[in-house]
């Protein structure tokens, strides 16, 4: 437990009482939904009734007042102006409206990773159904330095060009999903800009996890999930596109009130029941997108303030919750006799998750998990996480291997991923002996 009174409140166990787990829950994966303390939880209770009490004042007349200063604190937060913040329910939302918003010509390539998330790489698909664009995934297998990353997205981008194709766009993330590695997400957009390629940056684990100066860096457009490491409720997450892009964004999804279509001659307006504001045509796109549960937007306030009220500030925050994924996960790879992912940079633990090997072997023998089973072995070992023993750090498969992803947060201590530890010891000899196999 790491304890600093002058600076914030006790770190580990003693931080669960600011949330609301099962006492008796292991909670090691807090990069998959996240969570929110109680007094956020109270936050967006206040505003659900607001909205019940007078729905019609609350969505017409109220909302976009409230949204404003949920907006500032979150485009202070990040260095950038409020006007190039706006939210959404989710990052795959974001990246979606990105993709389906670019016009695309022939030639038109969308790079990117294969740890790209799944349903981002789905939607690259779709789109290759509906319009001329074409697609380029560029294989990673960790570890890596953050050199070759980067090079292998300049190498890319400059032999779509020799073939007289453009790569349109890329995607990438902030801290990949599977593996929960950091990614040299800065000079990946360094690089997009050199090769004037827009830079589409999937930071789902990116806000409250780690530095995300976008005033800096200026990537073309970013999403970062609120619900998951900034301790909002789900589901929130915030949209940036910096002015100058803008007029690439020409709708939400779905379509908004705030659309305005380009005139054409003979057309009738379409009637906006919201009031007329001063607000940009960006900001209004997402002012109302639809009748949903607004208040995780409007909690991004009482967020920032436990962070740094009770928890002491964000340094402390990230500070505590990569040592704690970071020894948490060598701790358990010292348990099973296997090793923590990390490469001779020691960047990729550079965030709050950690990934540990697994000892299963890949192959057709005796005892081993056949290559055609891995991912069938990996939901039978979820499944058993949480159905037999009450704990979850997930499991997955990566370049050969399989592996476990551990989440670090304010609220775990080394002895919860010793737990975590002993019950995969089991479950591998179970998946030895065949047991995930289905009858």
């Amino acid at each position: 437990m790491a304890n600093d009174k002058e600076t914030g409140s006790p770190f580990g166990h003693a931080m669960r009482s600011h949330f609301q787990y099962d006492p008796s829950y292991i909670p090691l994966n807090h990069g998959a939904f996240g969570t929110y303390p109680k007094i956020v939880r109270d936050r967006l209770r206040y505003y659900q009734d607001l909205s019940e009490s007078r729905p019609d004042d609350f969505f017409r007349f109220k909302l976009a007042g409230l949204l404003d200063p949920a907006r500032g604190a979150i485009a202070d937060f990040l260095g950038v102006d409020a006007g190039e913040c706006v939210f959404l329910p989710n990052a795959t939302t974001g990246i979606n409206t990105v993709l389906r918003s670019l016009v695309f010509e022939k030639g038109d390539v969308i790079v990117y990773f294969s740890t790209i998330y799944g349903a981002c790489e789905k939607t690259v698909g779709y789109l290759k159904e509906t319009t001329p664009v074409e697609s380029v995934k560029i294989p990673l297998s960790y570890p890596l330095g953050d050199d070759e990353v980067v090079i292998k997205l300049q190498d890319k981008i400059g032999a779509l060009r020799s073939e007289g194709r453009r790569a349109r766009v890329a995607i990438f993330d902030t801290v990949s999903s599977l593996p929960g590695v950091r990614v040299p997400w800065e000079r990946l957009v360094k690089v997009c800009r050199e090769e004037d390629t827009l830079s589409l940056v999937d930071g789902a684990h990116g806000i409250g996890h780690i530095q995300l100066d976008l005033g800096q860096v200026q990537p073309d457009f970013l999403v970062s999930n609120c619900h998951k490491w900034l301790y909002v409720p789900r589901g929130c997450a915030l949209f940036y596109v910096p002015e100058k892009n803008h007029h690439l964004i020409r709708s939400s999804i779905p379509t908004s009130h705030g659309y305005e279509p380009y005139p054409v001659e003979g057309q009738e307006q379409v009637f906006n029941p919201l009031p007329v504001n001063e607000r940009s045509y960006f900001v209004n796109l997402f002012q109302f997108v639809g009748t949903m549960d607004i208040g995780p937007y409007l909690c991004i306030e009482e967020a920032l303030k436990f962070r740094r009220e009770i928890c002491g500030g964000e340094e402390r925050i990230l500070a505590y919750c990569e040592h704690i994924s970071n020894e948490g996960g060598k701790k358990v790879a010292e348990m099973l006799g296997t090793e923590i992912m990390e490469n001779e940079d020691k960047t990729l633990t550079k965030c709050c998750m950690a990934n540990v090997k697994l000892p299963l072997q890949i192959g057709e023998g005796s005892g081993q998990v056949k290559p055609s089973e891995a991912f069938a072995a990996c939901a039978w070992m979820a499944q058993t996480l949480i159905r037999e023993h009450n704990v979850f750090a997930p499991p997955f498969f990566h370049d050969g291997s399989l592996w476990i992803r551990f989440s670090g947060q304010i609220y775990v201590e080394i002895e919860d991923f010793v737990a975590a530890a002993v019950v995969y010891q089991e479950l591998c000899s179970r998946v030895g002996e065949g047991e995930y196999i289905q009858r």
